[in-house]
């Protein structure tokens, strides 16, 4: 059984309900309840009374009933789902166009079928919000120039739409990462409440990172983990962590820790863990040592490696005015299309000309 599956099929299923996605609350007990978990387990992962989380599963299990048409209880959820196959099947809200799979389950409000259809999670056109979030961009570099990434950006724009926790962008220092994010933030700000730039480069210690990032986001003193994670399930986030790879060790494999920042693996690894509706972004050199472990288990955690421009790096020898242009393609295969490496070459061709 997939958890996955089964999630994105709860949250259609609650968004056709009550006009809502599932909260952290919500998603830590279908997640509890899969893996035979109690509520008081449950309740401590989301740091919460055994009371509450009882409460909000009682009433996750009337809606789920409702809309599947079974009734459901904490102690015969995996039956049902495993008997009935219904982690297989996708929701489609019942219209004018409803097309109905095989093997269908029918209710008053709508059908679980075979039909792949458009999650409420990713509408095709989404408008933003009358609400704008709050930013703190204080930290990041100011870019005059940004070179086509269109793929890229849809890429990074998906992940964020589907929940994606915690994001990775690699690449060579000068490759456009940090360009890259600027361009997104325009486009994907419209759906977080807090958007905070900060940079690495001078290797602050995780508690002065953490305290930072608290006195922004909930503009309270506490210091300890739990209480980021407590503001990044309360609201939609967006922390964006870039120079990353100033905590590593240049004595060692790429992603190993330098002395005394070893707590940042497990921060990283709690922040794409822990249910919650925020992101972090980091952009690095090098991936740290648990992103690959935490990518084979889940799809909470996502990597973008960045490559060179290819043939639309020839837009930097067109604003240099340089000629010649068939040669263009053998400096950008030189320089692997970076635009850093590029724009240098490109200036000194220039003073020589």
């Amino acid at each position: 059984m997939d958890i996955a599956e089964v999630l994105t099929l709860a949250d259609e299923l609650i968004f056709a309900k009550t006009g809502k996605h599932l909260d952290y609350v919500q998603e830590a007990i279908l997640r509890g309840t899969l893996q035979d978990t109690t509520y008081t387990q449950i309740a401590q992962e989301v740091y919460s009374s055994p009371s509450h989380v009882r409460n909000v599963g009682s009433q996750l299990w009337k809606i789920l009933s409702k809309g599947l048409g079974k009734n459901i209880t904490k102690a015969n959820f995996r039956t049902v789902l495993e008997k009935e196959k219904i982690y297989n099947y996708q929701l489609a809200i019942v219209g004018d166009n409803i097309k109905v799979g095989e093997n269908v389950t029918v209710n008053n409000n709508f059908n679980v079928c075979r039909e792949k259809v458009r999650s409420p999670k990713t509408p095709q056109n989404p408008q933003p919000t009358s609400k704008q979030p709050r930013i703190d961009l204080s930290d990041a570099p100011e870019i005059s120039t940004f070179y086509d990434r269109t793929s890229e950006l849809t890429t990074l724009e998906n992940w964020i739409s589907s929940r994606t926790r915690l994001i990775t962008i690699l690449g060579l220092s000068g490759i456009g990462k940090t360009a890259l994010t600027l361009q997104l933030i325009p486009q994907i700000q419209h759906e977080f409440d807090c958007i905070i730039w900060r940079s690495l480069r001078d290797a602050p210690a995780l508690p002065t990172l953490q305290t930072d990032l608290i006195q922004f986001l909930s503009q309270q003193q506490e210091t300890e983990l739990p209480y980021l994670i407590n503001y990044l399930r309360s609201h939609r986030c967006l922390i964006i962590l870039d120079d990353v790879q100033t905590i590593f060790s240049s004595q060692q494999l790429a992603g190993t820790y330098q002395p005394g920042y070893e707590n940042y693996g497990a921060f990283f690894k709690q922040i794409a863990e822990s249910c919650h509706n925020s992101c972090l972004i980091l952009i690095s050199w090098e991936k740290p040592r648990e992103i690959a472990a935490l990518e084979n288990r889940q799809k909470t955690c996502q990597t973008l490696q960045l490559n060179g421009l290819g043939e639309s790096a020839r837009e930097i020898f067109t604003e240099k005015g340089l000629a010649e242009s068939e040669k263009w393609s053998e400096l950008i295969d030189l320089y692997r299309g970076n635009p850093l490496w590029l724009n240098t070459a490109a200036a000194a061709i220039q003073d020589l000309i």
